[in-house]
C-alpha cells in the first residue's frame, strides 16, 4: 500500500492551519453567518469568482511550492479553495450553524462567504507558518514589480476589510463622525500606509529603487495604493448590501471608515508577502 507523501500531508495540514488562523474571526461572527441567506447571491458570486484569480496571483509569490508555472499556481489555488471550503463546512456544522433541512442556498452561502478569507489563509500558510527556504526568500526579494506591489496591496486591503465590511459598526461609526473627523481618518490612513512600510523597522523591508524620493514613493505607492483601498471598500460595501439606501455623503463616510483597516491590510501585505 502506497501512503501519501509526507510533504504533501504536511502541506495540506499547514494549509488547513492557515485557513483556520486567518478565517476564525469571521467563522465566529454573527454577520457572516447571516450573509448566507441575506446576501444577494449574484453579488456574492462575483466576490467568489474573484477568489481563484487572487489566489493564482498569490501563488506566484507564496504558493505551496517553489514554481513559476501557471498550472502549479492553478493547482495551489484550487487546493486552497478546497481546504477552506472543507474546514468552513466542518466548523459551521460543529457550531450548529448548518442543520438538516436548511435550504441549499443558505448552506452554500454560509460556506461560500468563508471561502474567501479561508483560502487566502491557506495560501499564506507557507510564508507565515512554514519554513522559509532560500529560494522563497530570493523570490520575495526579486519580486514583485510595481504592478505586483499594487496587486498585493489590493489583496491585503480585501482580506482585512472583509472581516469588517459586513458589520453594522462601519455605518454606525460613519454616522457618528463629523467632516473634520473623516478627513483626519483619511490622512491617518495614508500616514499608516506610508509609515508602516518605509519608517517602522518590521521584519521585512520593501525594495526601494535607487534614487527614489520619499515624495515619489508616497505618490506612486501610498496614494495609488489608497485609491485601490477605497475601491476595495466600495466594492465590499456593495457586495454586502451596506451601501443600499445611503446618500452619497453617507456612502463616502462609510468608505473612508472601512478604508482604515483596508489601509493597514494593504501596508502589511507589502511587508509580509
Amino acid at each position: 500500500m502506497n501512503w501519501p507523501d509526507k510533504t504533501l500531508i504536511v502541506g495540506i495540514a499547514r494549509a488547513g492551519g492557515g485557513a483556520l488562523v486567518f478565517a476564525i474571526p469571521m467563522l465566529m461572527t454573527l454577520e457572516m453567518w447571516s450573509l448566507g441567506h441575506s446576501a444577494d447571491p449574484i453579488r456574492l458570486a462575483i466576490l467568489l469568482s474573484l477568489t481563484p484569480v487572487l489566489l493564482i496571483g498569490l501563488a506566484h509569490y507564496v504558493g505551496f511550492r517553489e514554481s513559476s508555472h501557471l498550472v502549479d499556481h492553478l493547482a495551489d489555488a484550487f487546493v486552497a479553495v478546497g481546504v477552506a471550503a472543507l474546514g468552513a463546512a466542518l466548523l459551521l456544522a460543529v457550531f450548529g450553524l448548518l442543520e438538516a433541512g436548511m435550504a441549499t442556498r443558505e448552506i452554500a452561502g454560509k460556506i461560500g462567504i468563508q471561502i474567501v478569507p479561508g483560502s487566502m489563509g491557506a495560501m499564506l500558510s507557507r510564508s507565515q507558518l512554514g519554513e522559509q527556504p532560500a529560494g522563497a526568500e530570493r523570490r520575495r526579494i526579486t519580486h514583485p514589480t510595481y504592478g505586483g506591489e499594487l496587486f498585493l496591496m489590493f489583496v491585503g486591503a480585501l482580506f482585512l476589510s472583509l472581516s469588517v465590511a459586513p458589520t453594522d459598526e462601519v455605518v454606525h461609526i460613519a454616522h457618528k463622525m463629523a467632516a473634520w473627523q473623516e478627513l483626519t481618518l483619511l490622512v491617518l490612513s495614508l500616514a499608516v500606509m506610508h509609515v508602516f512600510v518605509y519608517f517602522v523597522e518590521f521584519r521585512a523591508k520593501v525594495r526601494i529603487e535607487p534614487g527614489a524620493s520619499l515624495g515619489g514613493l508616497f505618490v506612486r505607492f501610498t496614494v495609488v495604493g489608497y485609491v485601490i483601498v477605497l475601491a476595495v471598500s466600495l466594492f465590499l460595501l456593495w457586495v454586502f448590501g451596506r451601501m443600499d439606501g445611503l446618500s452619497p455623503g453617507e456612502l463616502l463616510s462609510a468608505v473612508i471608515v472601512l478604508s482604515f483597516p483596508g489601509a493597514i491590510g494593504a501596508a502589511a501585505a507589502r511587508l509580509l508577502l
